[in-house]
């Protein structure tokens, strides 16, 4: 291998190191091609390039008409194109200098061709700085940190003096193996280089210590910034929005506006993902008017996070009402009211939304399948399910992953057929997953399946031991049975291994004002005597509170919190506050339990209302004495 040159120390400019020079094109087809190009026309000027490749011998191929070759096919992102118009420069006998080797670089990692630019790049007699930070680049941008560090560590020896661009990609790589320390070691030498406070090595700071989970260092590196640019806003609410500090990130939404710095289609996407934690419709609508005022009404990321967050928080109408209006949609903008459907128990809806996907030319990919396999499990609709199941690798190359075998094995245990689902998980074309599990676990609580619900469960505590939801399901499942000295055995288990069930907590907005309710807590005045009237009510329609279910040594505070369980008390609070025309949402921690469940779908019939509830599993539209999800969960 020839020894790179150490010339041309100058050559990295951090924003333009992939600039093309600007020529004026030359005479002939080659001026053709490079007028489409220029006019970016890349599909005609490769096509155009066909001529030259079945007379070769007529022209004499020069310099810009070969970058403007590259330049088409980087557009394109044409892995055929890179290797005919590559194989035809080394055919031809052109002789790239420095600047052209680069673009070759560039061309074939647009391409994901990193093989190909590994060997190009160790066969380069001459490279300089601009070579080695595209394939650090193309490195980083293919995840594969590791070999960026070793790549960038060889660099160094040749060029120890670099840019800010060079930093922030290696601060990128920091970032995706979570190494803080290799972060800090880039910080010390960004600051001695006098990098310290430069805007792209200051954003990737940012980001690099909220990924690691550094929020403090994050907010150091953003407070000691002379002008806070929006990316570095960015990067510091996606960084505490990653952590769960929602209430912080609307904060700082606040306070960026009051700055009057510029936001852009990811500020609202980093909003609108908080509020559809927080469970807030009315910080969800004011993002939304944001993202109108601020110019992104169009756009197709900040529009697809609107749809997303309202699929959330139940406003399914709402969702449909955004993306039908979106100009352009990918396949991002289509998965998400797809999923939203499906979460809702609208099968169908989401099933014809699929097959107009289809229609419209745009290929579903593997999270496609999972949100219209998970719309065919949660309503029950096997044979469809079945259809498209069979139709991924038959018809849109598209292998079936375990994702998408568990909503199979859930289909098959929602009607019953608990032998034929944990069949699929034995012929399944590798080792079976946590998740799988689950999926025939939940079916052997509903179908009361206690031999293969607990095979289930061992399965999942051997491969996950400290999964506490999956301990829970299996103390329903006894306790759903009246077992309850095998129940308490669970909770003894939980108890041997530290693990202990968290408050389970539930929001609900009144008035544009966040309610949140703890389990057994009445924190507001009429409660308690609304759900007395409550429970009478629906007692005339037969329901029981769930007494038979209590273990043993329950105590008196843990019998309240059986009674005032928090969904409940949310609901009662609700009622109070609320005209009689009004429905009820609510976002719930924990998966509902089937006493509340029962309970909400009498209260549903006894008032006349809805109640849309988002639970840890799904969610719940309770409507005159039934749910959305079929009483599975």
């Amino acid at each position: 291998m020839f020894k790179p040159s150490k010339t041309n120390l100058d050559t990295e400019k951090d924003t333009h190191l992939e600039e093309t020079q600007i020529t004026t094109p030359s005479l002939g087809l080659c001026a053709q091609i490079e007028k489409l190009v220029l006019h970016k026309k890349y599909q005609e000027a490769l096509e155009l390039f066909e001529i030259l490749e079945c007379e070769s011998d007529n022209y004499d191929v020069g310099k810009r008409t070969y970058e403007a070759l590259v330049n088409a096919c980087i557009g394109l992102k044409s892995i055929r194109g890179v290797k005919r118009v590559f194989s035809y420069m080394v055919n031809s006998g052109f002789e790239p200098d420095q600047y052209m080797m680069n673009r070759v670089l560039l061309m074939h990692v647009r391409c994901g061709m990193m093989s190909d630019v590994l060997y190009l790049f160790d066969e380069m007699p001459e490279r300089n700085l601009v070579s080695w930070h595209t394939v650090i680049g193309g490195l980083v941008g293919r995840g594969d940190y590791s070999g960026a560090f070793d790549l960038f560590l060889e660099m160094w020896e040749e060029f120890p003096v670099f840019g800010s661009h060079t930093f922030s990609t290696m601060l990128r790589a920091a970032s995706g193996l979570g190494l803080v320390f290799a972060g800090r070691q880039l910080h010390s030498c960004a600051l001695k280089e006098g990098l310290g406070r430069d805007s792209f090595v200051s954003s990737a700071l940012i980001d690099m210590y909220g990924k690691c989970g550094n929020i403090e260092d994050a907010q150091c590196v953003f407070d000691e910034i002379p002008e806070k640019s929006t990316i570095a806003w960015n990067s510091l609410m996606a960084g505490y929005a990653l952590h769960g500090y929602g209430e912080e990130v609307l904060d700082m939404y606040n306070a960026m506006q009051d700055s009057g710095v510029k936001m852009d289609h990811y500020t609202f996407s980093i909003i609108l993902s908080v509020c559809a934690k927080l469970g807030s419709l009315e910080q969800t609508k004011q993002a939304h008017a944001g993202l109108v005022r601020h110019g992104f009404g169009s756009d197709i990321v900040a529009n697809t996070a609107l749809v997303d967050v309202y699929c959330k928080w139940g406003r399914i109408e709402d969702a449909r009402n955004v993306f039908d209006k979106m100009p352009k949609k990918n396949a991002i903008s289509w998965n998400a009211l797809i999923h939203g459907y499906g979460n809702h128990g609208l099968a169908t809806e989401a099933i014809e939304l699929f097959e107009r996907m289809l229609h419209e030319g745009i290929g579903p990919d593997h999270v496609t399948f999972l949100a219209v396999l998970s719309a065919c499990s949660y309503s029950g609709l096997s044979d469809r399910g079945w259809a498209i199941f069979d139709s991924m690798s038959r018809d849109f190359k598209v292998e079936p992953r375990a994702m998408h075998y568990a909503c199979m094995i859930e289909l098959l245990g929602r009607a019953g057929l608990l032998d034929e689902a944990f069949a699929l998980i034995q012929d399944a074309p590798f080792p079976p997953t946590v998740n799988m599990w689950a999926a025939l676990l939940r079916a052997c609580r509903v179908h009361k399946n206690l031999v293969l619900g607990k095979f289930a469960a061992e399965e999942i505590y051997r491969m996950e031991p400290e999964k506490l939801s999956d301990y829970v399901v299996l103390l329903n499942i006894y306790k759903g049975s009246g077992m309850l000295k095998e129940a308490a055995g669970v909770l003894q288990t939980l108890k041997r291994r530290g693990l202990k069930m968290g408050p389970v907590c539930t929001w609900i907005e009144i008035n544009k004002q966040p309610h949140d309710f703890v389990s057994g807590g009445i924190q507001a005045e009429g409660i308690e005597e609304k759900m007395v009237e409550l429970m009478a009510e629906i007692s005339k329609h037969g329901y029981v509170h769930g007494e038979k279910f209590v273990l043993p040594d329950v105590d008196e505070r843990e019998q309240r919190e059986l009674v005032f369980h928090s969904e409940k008390v949310a609901i009662a609070f609700g009622l109070i506050n609320t005209s009689s025309s009004t429905g009820l949402q609510l976002v719930q921690s924990h998966r509902i339990c089937l006493d509340c469940h029962n309970a909400i779908k009498l209260i549903a019939l006894v008032t006349g209302r809805e109640f849309t509830l988002r639970d840890a599993s799904r969610f719940h539209r309770f409507k005159d004495g039934t749910c959305s999800c079929g009483d599975y969960w």
